[in-house]
């Protein structure tokens, strides 16, 4: 799986479920999800995760409550940021339920499940500390997954 194009990015990732996911899980919380994939690259994925975040203009809203899922799946790895208005209201119990939900599927390459999985799980969180906000709730963020891969 060297270096995957992203007709071959398409392939692993089943866009229209990813995007089916992030809108059900932002119907529950005011939070902003993004998914960005990426060819396989050398170095460290948390790196690249962090340039993706700020490339994406994940710090753009208003309640600073975006999360990124950066997915690698040539390398099986991932990464979720989240921005620092919820870093001031989660603790890392938070962060260690996503990984945990995604981490067994991801094993098994099953990505699609691993995504909707951490995705939905992150709606239910982020939903405690952000809630939906109803007709005021606007989509700050587009849902369409980032094939940027210039990390």
């Amino acid at each position: 799986m060297a270096f995957m194009s992203q007709h071959k990015l398409l392939a692993i990732i089943d866009d229209d479920r990813v995007k089916a996911a992030i809108a059900s899980a932002e119907k529950e919380t005011s939070g902003e999800i993004r998914v960005s994939v990426s060819r396989f690259f050398y170095g460290s994925v948390r790196r690249a995760a962090e340039r993706a975040f700020d490339r994406m203009g994940m710090r753009a809203t208003q309640d600073r409550n975006g999360i990124l899922f950066f997915v690698v799946p040539a390398r099986h790895r991932f990464v979720v940021l989240g921005d620092e208005g919820i870093h001031r209201k989660v603790g890392q119990e938070f962060w260690d339920k996503l990984v945990a939900v995604m981490s067994g599927d991801f094993k098994e390459g099953k990505f699609n499940e691993g995504l909707i999985r951490g995705i939905g799980e992150c709606g239910r969180l982020l939903a405690v500390h952000f809630p939906h906000q109803g007709v005021r709730d606007v989509n700050e963020l587009p849902d369409d997954i980032d094939f940027g891969n210039k990390e």
